[in-house]
């Protein structure tokens, strides 16, 4: 449940229309600042605190220092009947993406399947967002993506060569929530560190360790000091390589030592690399056949028993559903720090802080 005794509820409206002003200020048109303020907006009411407004301060800084383009000209270019590249021009990542997801869902109703690349992007937030764009088209969406900065070594190394290179996919259902995992490749993605930074939380063990030693690093002021540590070991070391470079280079987009850390240079270009599936369901099995299989399996695992101490199952997609209600319902929760955070930003732009919306 959402913690009230440090944030307080705003309403989602009021948030996308922070950031749409927020967008609007710095010079996108309004339809595409409208656009940036869904999909962010999205992040919040879904759980991933760490990808909605929480980012809005760093992406209007990167855009006012010409990090970001404010006006792209997107375009793509269809390489075969299942295949296609959506070239950015720098803009805002959540604006490529949308493209990207009209492009797979175009395709994949032709073809059955897509596969879209993307280069000259940028951070577009929470992966999730994205795969769930193909499930009112009764298509499994899959989603993976170059982070814009690195903070994680290859196993064994110290080096900061890979990035927390998140996966989501989203699968639809029938009356169970659709699964939709996003998950990072660390353990944690480091806008949680950030989150964590902003209101002086303790990290816990586990997170991440101090590039000099290898020792626990938890003390979230001193992140610049450490490594995130990968899921499952090797594991999730292996994972965020193979989506580093289906993501990158395979889209001639930056990769490695290419990428540089967002949040610490607001001029130059990031090229995000980002490649977005889309298969089409009825092509395999008819939907109602299959999201009623879906519903039957899903039944079963959220109430098959749990081990002690557990007090119930969680599927991937099962809160995100719940919590998305109670949260267009009663608001999102933001923390308060957060809350004083962008009541300042606001007043630098020179728009209605929260409070006054």
């Amino acid at each position: 449940m959402d913690q009230v005794n440090t944030s307080s509820r705003v309403p989602a409206q009021t948030i996308a229309d922070l950031i749409a002003d927020s967008m609007k200020a710095v010079g996108l048109p309004a339809a595409d600042a409208a656009k940036v303020a869904e999909l962010m907006l999205e992040a919040d009411l879904t759980g991933a605190d760490a990808h909605g407004v929480f980012r809005l301060p760093m992406y209007v800084k990167r855009i006012q220092g010409g990090g970001v383009n404010p006006k792209p000209s997107i375009t793509v270019e269809k390489t075969a009947a299942a295949t296609a590249m959506v070239e950015g021009d720098n803009g805002m990542g959540h604006l490529v993406m949308a493209r990207a997801a009209d492009t797979a869902i175009e395709l994949a109703r032709d073809a059955g399947v897509a596969w879209v690349g993307t280069r000259r992007s940028n951070h577009a937030g929470a992966a999730g967002a994205y795969a769930a764009l193909m499930l009112p088209h009764d298509m499994v969406g899959i989603y993976g993506v170059v982070a814009s900065a690195n903070h994680m070594p290859i196993w064994g190394g110290i080096e900061l060569l890979l990035g927390t290179n998140p996966v989501a996919v989203a699968i639809p259902a029938g009356e169970e929530a659709p699964v939709v995992l996003d998950i990072a490749t660390s353990v944690v993605s480091y806008g949680t560190i950030k989150s964590h930074r902003l209101q002086n939380k303790p990290l816990p063990e586990g997170w991440m360790v101090k590039a000099k030693d290898g020792t626990p690093l938890t003390d979230a002021s001193r992140s610049g000091e450490g490594l995130l540590l990968p899921i499952g070991g090797y594991k999730g070391s292996g994972l965020s390589l193979i989506l580093g470079l289906l993501a990158g280079p395979l889209n001639r987009a930056a990769f490695g030592r290419d990428v540089f850390d967002f949040n610490a240079n607001d001029t130059d270009e990031c090229n995000t690399g980002q490649f977005l599936i889309a298969l089409d369901i009825k092509r395999f099995t008819p939907v109602a056949q299959f999201k009623a299989e879906l519903d039957r399996h899903l039944r079963d695992l959220r109430t098959s028993k749990p081990l002690p101490g557990v007090a119930a199952i969680r599927l991937p997609g099962q809160e995100r559903r719940t919590r998305r209600a109670d949260r267009v319902k009663n608001g999102v929760p933001l923390p308060r720090e957060l809350i004083a955070q962008l009541d300042q930003f606001a007043g630098e732009l020179g728009i209605k802080p929260l409070g006054a919306r």
